[in-house]
């Protein structure tokens, strides 16, 4: 049994970094059978250890990745991605992230397939005909033609796909609880900012601890009262930011705090595309409409473009009530495949 899984299971000693170093070694020459890599995943998805364990995984895989390119054009750029499994809502962040690019903000959104939804980030992009970039150049050219780009699996370390070949016929959705959580520090993109939706699912003093010891670029991390990974305007929020800056949105402080989740229930996915589009046109209820424009004041604000919450509130809202965030979810969906450039 390798000594990281001994490690998980007897929980006396975090894992440390030449741990995590041997297991990715061993995994990337075959040498660690199936029942394995499944006891480990299993370890890590029913107790997920502090960052003492998870700081030393995140890094082992940080440097086993290739030096990007150069990076140009992501000043101001902000990532969201939650670390879903709260209460069942449409896609709230996706539509946040339309909203704050329309808005004139740069945004990247990064996420995965459903894991504990139903619909997952992907999932929905692929029913709206929206394409994830393959490279940090395609993101970069994404950006500088849209303001947003939609990051593929391009991102995260590879050896999460060998773990996902390792464990065939088995999938990783299983695992969910655990690539939910850490998911959001995988992502090897050169953002300024990143907003990460924490549900009550995922252990927050122990992301809040992670989220300290990253570096390159500032983590807010978001969490409210009804254990959703979204900011809602009918709950009280915490915004847990860069040197421990704390910030506390209650409801109707920033919006009118009436309305329930009842009034974000997610689409099934035969209606899905129609109702996100109503969505970002503003016709999907007014709680809705106030639930988006929050979550995307959130990535205005984390920008830099505003540095107050009302008026990235009200930039957001402009967003939707002019059409513009409709429209650019229309160009994305219509803009022909670019030809493939081959760089020098």
């Amino acid at each position: 049994m390798h000594d990281a899984l001994t490690g998980l299971l007897e929980q006396r000693a975090p894992v440390e970094r030449d741990t995590w170093r041997s297991w990715w070694d061993q995994l990337g020459e075959g040498t660690l059978d199936r029942a394995e890599v499944l006891a480990l995943l299993a370890a890590l998805t029913s107790r997920l250890p502090d960052h003492r364990t998870l700081r030393p995984l995140l890094d082992s895989l940080a440097e086993r990745r290739p030096a990007p390119p150069a990076a140009t054009g992501w000043e101001g750029t902000v990532n969201v991605v939650g670390t879903g499994g709260g209460p069942r809502t449409f896609n709230i962040s996706t539509a946040a992230a339309f909203v704050a690019a329309a808005a004139g903000v740069k945004v990247v959104k990064t996420g995965s397939r459903a894991y504990t939804s139903s619909l997952g980030s992907v999932d929905l992009l692929e029913r709206l005909g929206v394409r994830l970039t393959t490279s940090h150049t395609h993101t970069e050219d994404t950006l500088a033609a849209h303001g947003i780009a939609f990051a593929g699996p391009y991102v995260y370390p590879a050896q999460l796909t060998r773990l996902a070949r390792t464990v065939v016929p088995d999938s990783l959705k299983p695992f969910g609880r655990f690539l939910n959580a850490l998911g959001p520090f995988l992502a090897d993109l050169p953002v300024t900012a990143q907003i990460t939706g924490v549900s009550a699912a995922a252990p927050l003093d122990t992301l809040r601890h992670l989220a300290a010891t990253t570096t390159g670029r500032r983590i807010w991390l978001t969490s409210n009262d009804t254990g959703a990974d979204e900011l809602l305007p009918f709950a009280t929020n915490t915004i847990h930011g860069p040197n421990s800056l704390t910030r506390i949105i209650r409801p109707g402080e920033l919006t009118p705090g009436d309305g329930s989740f009842a009034d974000l229930r997610p689409a099934d996915t035969a209606t899905a595309v129609p109702h996100f589009r109503t969505v970002l046109a503003g016709t999907a209820g007014r709680v809705a409409t106030r639930t988006v424009c929050l979550g995307a004041a959130a990535l205005i604000v984390a920008s830099g473009a505003r540095r107050d919450w009302p008026s990235a509130v009200a930039v957001a809202e402009d967003a939707i009530h002019c059409g513009a965030a409709a429209d650019l979810a229309h160009r994305l969906t219509t803009t022909p495949r670019p030809l493939a450039v081959t760089h020098a």
